[in-house]
């Protein structure tokens, strides 16, 4: 089979590997038929990452199960399932808490998409062995579109959980979103979905903006903190000054969440975040404990995720438009 490898700066090719086999009657085997391109792919492809390459890609997708072991339950061949970014084994003491990106069944961080905590491929594969098929892969709803839900594995979900809990605690919050990429954008769309009385989304790019502003909040070119004007701010910029400005913008004991991958350091505020009271949280996401309510509320009709896929482009064309700069394009494969 092939696998997307990337091999430099903005430069992904296909590579031959073996076709992945059950090792245990608890795996599978998916085939991606939807999958797209994470924020933090944009910043590998540029160059921005720090593993070196070359590295399978992708951590995204819906994917069709085309085998799986005899002591596989939830799936069946042929399902569309969404398969999360992680693994996990769904048992430990830690995935039993709803940690699943720190199972204790694999070494530390294993994942799709990079060479962190062993190697398990990417889901820019033909082929895709999911180690714990119980525990991580979640049937696609019916009436879902793949193409829409291709970021249900990461993004989706995560913008999901960072603001529906914060937005169940403190109905018709203030939400200030700080972003460069679809995790901003998707943030917007389930903000206002769930009662946030007040959007705002602050990016330099324009046609991003416009996308905000359709799903009803509104816009800055750059960030002007707002003193005490945001109950819950979400930054997924990667960038601690932007961050830093984010959260002067918060009121007094709000939540920021930071959904950046920060590969440089920086300074932030903190006499001001502790003078105001500030819980900030920075992570990867437990993402496998979210699919399933951020599916359901995908599935209700009150947000609009495919809004936010820019292109649609043929599984065969990955090595040449992958590293082009596209918002959220998602890659499709026809059913053998």
């Amino acid at each position: 089979m092939r696998e997307l490898a990337y091999v430099a700066r903005r430069t992904v090719e296909w590579r031959e590997t073996p076709d992945p086999r059950l090792q245990s009657d608890g795996q599978a085997i998916v085939a991606p038929v939807a999958a797209t391109s994470c924020d933090v792919d944009s910043s590998i492809l540029a160059g921005h990452g720090f593993i070196d390459p070359p590295f399978a890609l992708g951590h995204e997708c819906v994917a069709r199960v085309v085998e799986t072991g005899d002591a596989v339950t939830t799936v069946a061949l042929g399902d569309l399932v969404v398969v999360p970014w992680s693994i996990n084994c769904g048992t430990c003491e830690r995935c039993l808490a709803g940690l699943t990106a720190h199972c204790t069944a694999v070494p530390y961080m294993a994942m799709y998409g990079a060479p962190i905590g062993g190697s398990w491929g990417g889901l820019f594969s033909d082929l895709v062995r999911v180690p714990y098929a119980d525990a991580m892969l979640v049937p696609l709803p019916a009436g879902l579109d793949p193409v829409a839900m291709a970021s249900a594995s990461d993004n989706w979900s995560l913008a999901w959980r960072l603001v529906a809990p914060h937005l169940k605690a403190r109905p018709g919050a203030r939400v200030l979103v700080v972003a460069r990429g679809s995790i901003g954008l998707y943030v917007c769309d389930i903000a206002r979905a769930l009662g946030a009385s007040d959007v705002l989304h602050a990016d330099p790019d324009p046609e991003h903006r416009a996308l905000a502003r359709a799903f009803g909040a509104a816009t800055a070119e750059a960030l002007e903190p707002i003193h005490q004007g945001y109950d819950i701010v979400v930054e997924a910029t990667g960038r601690v000054d932007q961050l830093a400005l984010a959260v002067k913008s918060l009121s007094p004991e709000g939540i920021c969440e930071s959904a950046g991958n920060h590969f440089r350091p920086g300074e932030l505020p903190l006499l001001d975040m502790y003078l105001t009271g500030v819980t900030l949280r920075i992570a990867r996401d437990n993402v496998r404990a979210h699919i399933p309510d951020a599916l359901e509320l995908a599935a209700s009709g009150k947000v609009a995720p495919e809004k936010v896929v820019s292109h649609v482009i043929d599984w065969e064309d990955l090595p040449t438009a992958l590293p082009e700069k596209h918002l959220k394009p998602v890659f499709v494969r026809a059913a053998d």
